[in-house]
């Protein structure tokens, strides 16, 4: 007993002594410069619940009155519920493998790193990396479609005839998000995202309150509770909302986030992920119920596209303007913290961990590369300007199996609870449940960009 407490010791004492944080001695001389320059370990549980907040409670949200249409009151309601007890359950699980390896002397940084030591060689490099690279990508076009969409909104609030076109306020966007991209580190963002946890509260009060505003509009649509379509386009209606609240709750970067935790890491993340599912039920829910109560059926892609009808909008001028500035401002934030997956691929490749992080030659080819995936996912957010869409592939594609199956294969394999314990029944249910879904929600988002073809037009102005 003894000589387990003294390795024990040597072992908390190896994590504690590396000044940023990434692992022993040794460790950080094998690391990359992605994983050495982008995810720096000194950021605190507070630090976490930042990042945290961010990734999860972002303006996709406002996307959920339209899973309720597909979806009903009552099981809107309990899937929302449901959704957002597993994935914190989930990213617990996570959380307790990537401690428990850290204890061991091996912190793992980042879902690839974790899918190569639990699930065998290969399983990053080929499934999980290119899914969690997909996904995040995928974020930062819908991030900055959206941006767009809110710079237009201002925009025709304050001159109704204006001629500019939506590609060009996403463009404009990009260039925006383009220099942004430029901060070096995921511990940068820190102070950025603390900002984006005010944001997102600010814009959620102000989607509500212009929800109830609308609902008692004389001008208001009649509100219709009813599920239309047929029996078929009422099933794939469920799993494509499905996929639409996994995205809202989606993360896909939690070991990331976990490792610009300064050591020891244990307990961390469980108190960050405390702080971020506060802000998602005040959010989430109030946001979700008032949109549907608003508009029923006919809640649209995003919430905020419910407020203007032919032309008119809803509610006041003022509240319009103020909602889409705040989700623009942490648009920003969200599609930078989506980038860091990206950031840190590309610095793997591309940079030199023997020179300094601030030398020229480490700055020019991030500087060159960072600018260059910014300019991709800008152009293409500007060709497919259907967020909607988009956000339910995003969710069917990666954050059904990134956040739903995933954590519960890793902590069966890492720790081996035993069969009759309940840990194991309610990981293995989640696993087989979930399977089931994942295939099927990706069934129904492709089914609805099918259904949707006929409306979609290459830069359109919507």
């Amino acid at each position: 007993m003894g000589a387990w407490d003294q390795n024990r010791g040597n072992e908390v004492r190896d994590e504690e002594s590396v000044s940023n944080g990434v692992g022993t001695g040794t460790e950080k001389e094998n690391l990359d410069a992605g994983a050495l320059f982008v995810l720096q370990s000194k950021g605190s549980w507070l630090h976490c619940g930042y990042h945290l907040t961010t990734s999860i409670v972002a303006p996709a949200l406002l996307s959920l009155p339209y899973a309720f249409a597909s979806l009903g009151w009552a099981a809107g309601v309990i899937c929302l519920a449901l959704a957002a007890i597993i994935t914190f359950y989930s990213y617990n699980l996570i959380s307790l493998v990537l401690e428990h390896n850290a204890q061991l002397g091996h912190r793992q940084l980042r879902f690839r790193d974790m899918a190569d030591d639990i699930l065998g060689p290969g399983w990053g490099r080929y499934c999980v990396g290119p899914i969690q690279f997909a996904v995040c990508f995928g974020a930062v076009v819908g991030n900055t479609l959206l941006g767009g969409q809110s710079m237009k909104a201002v925009y025709k609030i304050a001159k109704p005839d204006g001629t500019m076109q939506l590609y060009e306020f996403v463009i404009i966007f990009g260039v925006f998000m383009l220099i942004m991209a430029q901060m070096p580190s995921f511990h940068s963002l820190r102070h950025i995202n603390l900002i984006s946890l005010v944001l997102c509260i600010a814009y959620s009060i102000c989607a509500t309150a212009g929800s109830i505003y609308a609902g008692h509009s004389d001008r208001a649509p009649t509100r219709d509770y009813s599920i239309p379509g047929s029996s078929t386009h009422r099933m794939f209606g469920v799993f494509n909302a499905f996929a639409v609240i996994a995205t809202s709750l989606g993360n896909g970067i939690i070991p990331e986030i976990q490792a610009t935790i300064a050591p020891p890491v244990k307990g961390k993340m469980f108190k960050g992920l405390c702080l971020c599912y506060t802000i998602v039920i005040a959010t989430f829910f109030t946001v979700a119920i008032s949109g549907y109560w608003a508009f029923g059926n006919n809640a649209a892609g995003t919430l905020i596209s419910n407020f203007t009808i032919d032309g008119v909008n809803l509610i006041p001028n003022w509240l319009l303007t103020i909602t889409n500035i705040f989700i623009l401002l942490q648009l920003s934030a969200v599609a930078l913290i989506y980038l860091q997956p990206t950031n840190e691929v590309l610095e793997g490749l591309f940079g030199d961990v023997t020179k300094d992080q601030f030398s020229a030659r480490n700055v020019i080819p991030r500087l060159i590369f960072r600018s260059i995936s910014v300019a991709v996912a800008t152009t293409i957010a500007a060709m497919l300007p259907f967020f909607g869409d988009i956000n339910g592939v995003i969710g069917a594609f990666g954050f059904l199996p990134l956040d739903f199956l995933m954590p519960s294969i890793f902590y069966n394999i890492t720790f081996k609870p035993s069969r009759r314990s309940l840990i194991f029944w309610i990981n293995t249910a989640l696993i087989v449940v979930f399977t089931f879904i994942t295939v099927l929600a990706n069934v129904a988002a492709i089914r609805q960009i099918a259904l949707d073809a006929n409306s979609y037009k290459l830069f359109a102005n919507v």
